[in-house]
């Protein structure tokens, strides 16, 4: 995000934020995962492939006795997403998406009816999905940190100020308290705080 917490910008074309390394940290912490998730506003906005990128990670994976790439998770509230987005077509991972309890969807993917978050990371658990990467967007974030479902929470921040657009998270009912600060780190001209609940 930027220094003013903003994901993207008002302008049509897309802000970019992080640099070089951050990305290559990002895929890092993907090959570490079981699962990415990010909404359906992100697939819909970004049209992320939600891959691992380096062919050396995959590989370690696969050593590992895990697939490729972790598995990618979506939820929608309508069931409205395009087939042939990223999301549904690169790669040879698995793809879940959640969809409320009475909605259906015609998806090159497992859909699966929850209600709700817990539902959803119930259902994933039983999966044997251990380790939950959410990538975004704002709704997400928002949902997921309101609730107090975030274990860690990975602030990359860019020394850009954006001074409008669309924010880290919306405005909200957050658990009360201070989170930990596990690690501060410098990754190019990018600051990287990493956050964890106080036990």
């Amino acid at each position: 995000m930027s220094i003013d917490g903003y994901l993207g910008s008002a302008a049509p074309v897309r802000l970019a934020l992080s640099n070089d390394a951050d990305f290559d940290r990002v895929d890092a912490v993907r090959a570490t995962c079981d699962a990415i998730l990010v909404g359906a506003g992100t697939v819909r906005a970004d049209n992320p492939r939600l891959l691992v990128r380096s062919a050396e990670r995959r590989a370690g994976r696969v050593l590992r006795h895990k697939p490729a790439n972790p598995v990618k998770v979506t939820l929608t509230t309508t069931g409205d997403l395009d087939p042939n987005a990223a999301f549904f077509t690169a790669g040879d991972a698995e793809r879940i998406v959640y969809v409320p309890p009475g909605v259906t969807a015609d998806l090159p993917a497992t859909i699966v009816p929850a209600d709700g978050l817990p539902a959803l990371l119930a259902d994933l658990a039983t999966r044997g999905v251990e380790r939950l990467l959410v990538e975004g967007g704002t709704a997400m974030h928002t949902a997921f940190l309101s609730a107090g479902l975030a274990d860690e929470l990975c602030l990359a921040v860019a020394p850009i100020l954006v001074g409008g657009g669309t924010r880290f998270v919306d405005p909200a009912r957050f658990p009360p308290g201070r989170l930990a600060l596990l690690s501060l780190e410098q990754v190019g001209d990018m600051a990287v705080l990493t956050y964890g609940r106080r036990s």
